[in-house]
């Protein structure tokens, strides 16, 4: 679970799943682009060292992440190439990356670009624009998920409603959560914006399905994918 005391209540990052890999080739050097999702600065660095192992014979493995809701983290590395040349381009491709309209909210996401070296130099400027490609051009095909602090609320109902219920708040646009089995209850959960407004809302769509009978108990935030 991301660390709840943040600003941002949104963000955008890569969908769970496996590294995501594109590649280049410009002017007979391949770039090997490789992005993780990551959930902190380890987890971000252990990338590249994977990428070492796996590239081992390559001449540069330049690196640049982004960490945390607010994107307060933010490193980059040459790895060899001229200072400059690489690892800030990468990162500002990041950094710089609309999701939506005039929104650059990317984050939790590490980008390691693995070059073998094709025997035509590129210049400083040429070497710019191709790590600042990889990067984008990676993005452009990568799925990438928001990313929402939400205000878990339980409710329990009898066994026999549950489903009902579920099936209705479902339809109604509400996010679930994990489910919970008691005895002789069900314990539905829903994830909603952590704003009193909606779970004022919540409750009183509750109290309308249920004649009354629901009561929504909010519980602490979670930070959970949403369909873009």
């Amino acid at each position: 679970m991301q660390e709840q005391v943040s600003r941002a209540t949104a963000y955008t990052t890569l969908a769970a799943g496996p590294d995501f890999r594109h590649e280049l080739e410009i002017k007979r050097s391949r770039f090997i682009t490789v992005l993780r999702r990551c959930g902190d600065e380890n987890a971000a660095r252990a990338l590249v060292a994977d990428l070492r192992r796996e590239f081992h014979d390559a001449r540069h493995h330049c690196s640049a992440f982004v960490i945390g809701p607010d994107r307060m983290v933010q490193r980059s590395s040459d790895d060899g190439e001229p200072s400059g040349t690489a690892g800030i381009p990468m990162l500002e491709a990041l950094i710089k990356r609309e999701t939506q309209p005039a929104v650059t909210d990317l984050s939790d996401i590490s980008a390691v670009v693995v070059r073998y070296f094709g025997g035509i130099l590129l210049g400083a400027g040429g070497l710019v624009r191709a790590y600042s490609e990889s990067v984008s051009t990676a993005l452009d095909a990568a799925p990438l998920v928001q990313r929402r602090r939400l205000r878990l609320c339980a409710v329990s109902v009898p066994h026999a409603a549950a489903g009902r219920l579920e099936n209705e708040l479902r339809s109604a646009g509400y996010v679930m959560a994990e489910t919970g089995y008691g005895p002789s209850e069900t314990v539905l959960r829903l994830a909603l914006p952590d704003e009193p407004a909606a779970i004022d809302d919540a409750g009183a769509r509750l109290a309308s399905l249920t004649a009354g009978a629901a009561v929504l108990q909010p519980e602490g935030t979670e930070w959970i994918d949403v369909t873009r």
